[in-house]
């Protein structure tokens, strides 16, 4: 509850410089994955759930229902 709330208070800039940091950061997750290099697969579907977050509340900022 506390990561949403701090997400929450973020400007449109700080969720979309966000949302590329986590995309990159899912990227290579992936890319582990594939190298068998990977120790916490879970992570990857963090991550994911992560973005669908941002892309939530960038959604709500576009639409002004705050």
């Amino acid at each position: 509850m506390a990561k949403e709330k701090n997400t929450r208070d973020m400007s449109l800039e700080e969720l979309k410089s966000k949302l590329a940091d986590m995309k990159e950061s899912l990227f290579n997750l992936r890319f582990q994955r594939s190298l068998q290099q990977l120790e916490k697969p879970e992570n990857i579907s963090k991550a994911k759930k992560e973005i669908a977050r941002i892309k939530t509340f960038i959604r709500q900022f576009e639409l002004k229902i705050k």
